[in-house]
């Protein structure tokens, strides 16, 4: 019985998901001819109020009624998973992975590199089992029938370890923290660490698969997985393969030193001519992709050493061949700013005298600009990399030396440091130091400093931008689109990459693609808010019972149970606010899809976005407000526009800034009983200090356009509601427009104590100011950065304005010092008096403390900003003095005007622009503040 049972649930089962299908299927064609029919025909606004009307009366909704309606067939087609650069995964074979990393080179690469290594053919590896990398655990299991994607997407939230199950082991606890968090290097080197104990090669090999896929390019990493396959020759192939997978788009300088000492490891006999072209051909070919780099200077010293010691030299042609390979390595060498590059041309210059003196001192001419632009450019590129160096190195058997990308968590300065010191050196390679001829060379260098800055700061979504941008400037679209897929899969979050890649697609009419991009954005950060929800809440339930916990059990049920419930409270209004933070994000993501639809592909797309971000339940009111507008400059009337602000109004009647908005758009579109009625209607339901800013509104209104006794019953009111505020307050405000209260500034004097006082803040143009007359002026500098200056050595006043003495006595000091004559008899006095101890008499006002700071600097610098505001270039001290010794300045005898700076030398491009961008407010815009810094 129990089998015939299961089998009828199972056919039930599918019966019922055929039926969905069906119903799918039929929803679709349903939004298809919709959707013509608005092409052909359009809509009315009553068509679309009726349209709204409908969807507010529903209680519920289907799965079909979130299928995707601007794009027939747009889920069915389109997989979100192809946005994302095709990356090695674990489960193909790594014969696949050395096939595909086997393209057609660049020219500079040697011909036959690989195939010339012991293993002349390319020996297909046995096949690996398959890893199932973490993005993909919990998949739907074989068999079970697609659906569309939907937008209200739940967290996929861990489930706790069953009790009676039996414990993870350290290896299992180890990766469950890596799935848990995959940027927690703490586990990422544990788990290393232990599965390299185990000794067993293919769990060795899946664990760096698994930490290759969130880290990709890491070359610490890198260079610790194919140690494992160097220890013996039947391993070697396995190396090859991973050495075709990360060599080509690696630009370290230790994962290929690595490969090099390889390459020599297995081709020892350097007297077989054959043998030594590998190895010289190895050389170039790593030369050719980071010879560049100053840290490559030991790659440069090591082949030309083994140019010395292997070339044959035996026939005049074998030497003269010989002298031109060393000559070529040395001059290509000592104009790149690298760490050796004094000590290659000391050689160079000892090689070119030891061969003739007449074409050494040629040579040598013409290489030294280029070698002292070097040479120069070394200074300041260390000075560069010095705050953002890492090592890369690995050392068998410690756990702790893979270095991983760091993760920013905007605490502090740390972060913002590191990003600021990257962001210099990629504008300094930008700004073509050497200046380099070859557009191709200096291509090359910016593209590699870009990749070193991405792969140390894959989760830095400004730097991938960065690189984007250039690269793109550069006229290497598809590189910049890789480096913008790469950086969503580590960054999938990121409103930056996401809007960025949603705007290429948009200009290649990629449209379906863009939805899936905003789509993708929007199931992340509702994931994100379901997690940070469920974290506020266990927290409020922390709080509760630690308060309870507290008390005894005669307390319970008094004072613990109020104290618990305060703390829980406390909890959850202080968390709120990050719940709403990530509720008005999400509101952006939707509001920038519903835009891209309206201009893309027209407004019932448009519409259709909204109705999918109405059944989000944390949907926040700007979207409504969004598309309110969007309806009334579309279709010119406010007919649909107020009917979507009444349905946000059943949902977020309590929010006052929506209502306010609200309340904007009706006076407006200059439908004033509808204002009113909405005004009337609203303002009872709020405290009166959280309805101000609504009585502010509605008082602007009143005075611009109602009449004299609507003005008289609204100042009526305003009395009632708020008594505490000054008559004169609320009369001044009927005679202000645009934020110039003329009464305050004429009447009440505060235009005369801003002028008197320099540090009183201009007024604000709020509706309500204040205007009181015995409003207290602020004091220029606060008591506590007065007495810091001034070590309590002395009383000083506020500012020079503020003292009546200096106000009657501003004569300058005389400009010329006089020489000191002999002590007068009361100064003699004085010194006397001041040796037996007792105190000086005491002196006139113009006898200070020489090292007493003035009272003016003293108030200058408690305006300035601290040092550690200054984010600009920083000049080295030492080098600007060098500079003024070493300067040819011409000595003038005879008082004459200066003569002009000489030009400067050469054009060449303007040096880069080291400041940084502002964010929203910043610049030198309105505002007045810094705003936030990016």
């Amino acid at each position: 019985m129990d089998e015939v049972a299961s089998f009828l649930a199972q056919q039930q089962q599918q019966a019922d998901e055929e039926s969905y299908v069906a119903n799918q299927l039929e929803g679709d064609s349903s939004t298809s001819a919709q959707h013509a029919q608005q092409e052909s025909g359009g809509y009315s606004p009553s068509q679309v109020m009726h349209e709204y009307d409908q969807e507010d009366q529903q209680r519920g909704y289907s799965p079909s009624n979130v299928a995707y309606h601007y794009h027939v067939g747009a889920v069915d087609e389109y997989d979100p998973s192809s946005l994302f650069m095709q990356q090695q995964d674990p489960n193909v074979p790594e014969t696949d992975a050395q096939g595909d990393a086997e393209e057609p080179s660049d020219s500079h690469e040697p011909a036959g590199e690989t195939q010339e290594l012991p293993v002349q053919t390319a020996v297909a590896p046995t096949p690996q089992p398959q890893l199932t990398p973490p993005h993909a655990q919990g998949s739907v299991a074989p068999g079970t029938p697609s659906t569309p994607v939907v937008t209200s997407v739940q967290p996929v939230t861990s489930q706790p370890a069953v009790s009676d199950g039996p414990p993870l082991t350290p290896l299992e606890a180890a990766r469950a923290r890596t799935r848990d968090n995959k940027h927690d290097h703490a586990a990422w080197n544990e788990y290393l660490a232990l599965t390299e104990q185990t000794a067993d090669l293919e769990k060795v090999k899946d664990t760096y698969e698994e930490l290759l896929h969130v880290f990709p390019n890491n070359a610490s990493a890198q260079i610790a997985y194919l140690t494992h396959f160097q220890s013996s020759p039947p391993l070697f192939p396995r190396a090859e393969a991973l050495f075709s997978r990360f060599l080509r788009p690696s630009p370290s300088v230790e994962l290929w030193k690595f490969y090099l000492t390889y390459v020599r490891r297995v081709n020892t006999n350097t007297t077989d001519p054959s043998t030594r072209d590998v190895v010289r051909k190895a050389y170039e070919f790593a030369l050719s992709h980071v010879g560049h780099d100053m840290d490559s200077g030991q790659i440069w010293r090591d082949y030309i050493d083994f140019l010395k010691n292997t070339l044959d030299s035996k026939t005049t042609w074998d030497a003269q061949q010989k002298m031109d390979a060393l000559r070529s390595a040395y001059h290509r060498a000592v104009v790149i700013p690298l760490d050796n590059v004094e000590a290659l041309w000391r050689e160079l210059d000892q090689f070119e005298n030891g061969l003739n003196k007449i074409t050494a001192k040629k040579f040598l001419a013409d290489l030294s600009p280029a070698h002292m632009t070097a040479r120069t450019a070394l200074r300041d590129l260390k000075r560069l990399i010095q705050p953002i160096a890492t090592p890369t190195s690995y050392t068998a058997g410690s756990s702790a030396s893979i270095v991983l990308p760091p993760s920013p968590t905007w605490v502090g300065e740390a972060d913002r440091q590191l990003v600021t010191a990257w962001k210099a050196y990629l504008k300094w390679e930008e700004g073509n130091p050497l200046d380099l001829e070859d557009q191709k060379v200096l291509q090359l260098r910016i593209t590699s400093a870009y990749a070193k800055a991405v792969a140390r700061m894959r989760f830095f979504p400004e730097i991938s931008y960065m690189a984007f941008t250039s690269l793109n400037g550069m006229g290497k679209t598809e590189e910049a689109t890789t480096i913008l897929k790469q950086g969503i899969e580590a960054n999938p979050a990121s409103f930056l990459l996401n809007f960025a890649y949603a705007e290429l697609l948009e200009n290649n009419k990629h449209y379906a693609e863009v939805h899936a991009i905003y789509d993708m954005l929007i199931n992340t950060l509702q994931n994100q808010i379901e997690k940070l929800d469920n974290t506020i809440k266990q927290e409020v339930r922390e709080a509760r019972q630690s308060a309870l916990s507290n008390g005894s059990m005669e307390e319970s049920s008094g004072t613990a149970i109020v104290e618990a419930e305060d703390r829980a409270r406390k909890v959850a209004e202080r968390r709120a606010k990050d719940l709403e933070a990530a509720k008005n994000e999400l509101g952006v993501a939707w509001i920038m899809e519903m835009r891209f639809a309206r201009r893309a592909e027209g407004l019932k797309p448009a519409r259709t976005v909204f109705s999918k971000a109405r059944k989000d339940k944390w949907c926040s009111w700007s979207v409504y407000e969004a598309a309110a507008l969007m309806e009334y400059h579309s279709t010119k009337t406010a007919e649909v526009s107020t009917k979507i602000f009444e349905i946000g109004l059943k949902t977020f009647g309590e929010d006052v800034e929506f209502v306010l908005r609200y309340l904007g758009f009706l006076i407006s579109v200059n439908d004033e009983n509808n204002a009113r009625a909405l005004f009337e209607r609203v303002i009872t339901t709020f405290s009166p200090e959280a309805a101000r800013p609504l009585w502010e509104r509605w008082a602007r209104y009143e005075y611009s356009s109602g009449d004299f006794a609507a003005v008289q019953k609204l100042d009526k009111r305003l009395a009632e509601t708020y008594p505490d505020d000054p008559s004169i307050k609320r009369f001044a405000q009927r005679y202000t427009y645009l934020g110039i209260d003329v009464i305050a500034l004429r009447d009440l004097g505060f235009s005369n104590r801003s002028q008197s006082t320099a540090l009183v803040p201009a007024l604000p143009a709020t509706s309500m100011t204040a205007v009181s007359s015995d409003m207290p002026v602020p004091q220029p500098i606060p008591p506590a950065v007065s007495s810091a200056m001034n070590n309590g050595s002395t009383k000083r006043t506020a500012s020079p304005a503020g003292d009546p003495r200096r106000r009657r006595d501003q004569s300058p000091p005389p400009s010329k010092r006089f020489k000191a004559s002999s002590p007068t008899r009361g100064e003699h006095h004085e010194r006397e008096r001041g040796r037996r101890g007792s105190p000086p008499a005491r002196r006139g006002r113009d006898h200070r403390d020489k090292d007493a700071v003035p009272d003016g600097v003293v108030w200058f610098m408690s305006t300035l900003p601290s040092a550690a505001a200054f984010d600009g270039p920083k000049f080295r001290v030492d080098d600007l003095l060098q500079l003024f010794k070493t300067a040819d300045i011409p000595y003038a005898r005879t008082t004459q005007a200066r003569s002009r700076s000489p030009p400067a030398r050469g054009g060449g491009r303007p040096p880069p622009d080291y400041a940084p961008y502002q964010g929203p407010g910043g610049g030198s815009g309105g505002g007045g503040g810094r705003g936030r810094r990016y």
